[in-house]
């Protein structure tokens, strides 16, 4: 597997490079979690970085990437699949039938 030398900003690793490992097109994943062990056996933290473009390119104009700390650590959107349910803005009734068709008398 190919590793990149990945920068982290923000929380405690701000300032740190790390190699991350990148997917068959070449990307680090969109997030990046790091288990630290709670203090005296306590539950252990997770640190939650997300995967944003950095401000220059590569040398060839390939995109590269950093990390910067996502203090919520809140679950990204993830993957829509179109069978998972009804959307924001579908509706909840796949015979329904859409608004506004050119043929509709109500326009």
């Amino acid at each position: 597997m190919k590793s990149e030398d990945t920068p982290f900003e923000g929380g405690p690793m701000d300032g740190r490079v790390l190699p991350v490992l990148v997917g068959m097109t070449g990307h680090p994943p969109k997030t990046y979690r790091i288990p630290v062990p709670g203090s005296d056996g306590g539950p252990p933290t997770v640190l939650v970085y997300r995967r944003v473009p950095r401000a220059g390119r590569g040398g060839l104009g390939f995109a590269r990437w950093k990390y910067a700390y996502d203090p919520e650590g809140g679950r990204g959107s993830g993957r829509r699949w179109p069978w998972s349910g009804p959307r924001r803005g579908r509706a909840a009734d796949p015979d329904a039938t859409p608004r506004g068709k050119p043929d509709d008398a109500d326009g």
